[in-house]
């Protein structure tokens, strides 16, 4: 008998927004808060903006934002590392 990788089939079902975390909820029943911080494209895009996203069945996808997010990314925990600056010293 053969076993072959458990993939994870879990999907995002709602996404809504408060002023620092965005909350995702799964079809697993769980609902996830992400930090905002962590995508800051999504931190420093308008309400509108936000409320603007297609989900599919691989994640969460934001037009004019230019962010994409995947459910297997904030499952984990990896969030928008591209944009990230260094702190001066």
């Amino acid at each position: 008998m053969s076993s072959s990788p458990k993939s994870i089939d879990v999907r995002a079902t709602a996404v809504r927004f408060d002023d620092a975390t965005m909350w995702v909820d799964l079809d697993d029943g769980r609902t996830l808060g992400i930090p905002l911080a962590w995508f800051p494209r999504l931190l420093h895009g308008t309400p509108e903006q936000r409320a603007d996203v297609q989900i599919s069945p691989s994640g969460l996808h934001w037009e004019e934002l230019d962010e994409d997010i995947s459910v297997v990314g904030l499952l984990a925990g990896r969030g928008d590392h591209s944009l990230v600056r260094k702190r001066a010293a």
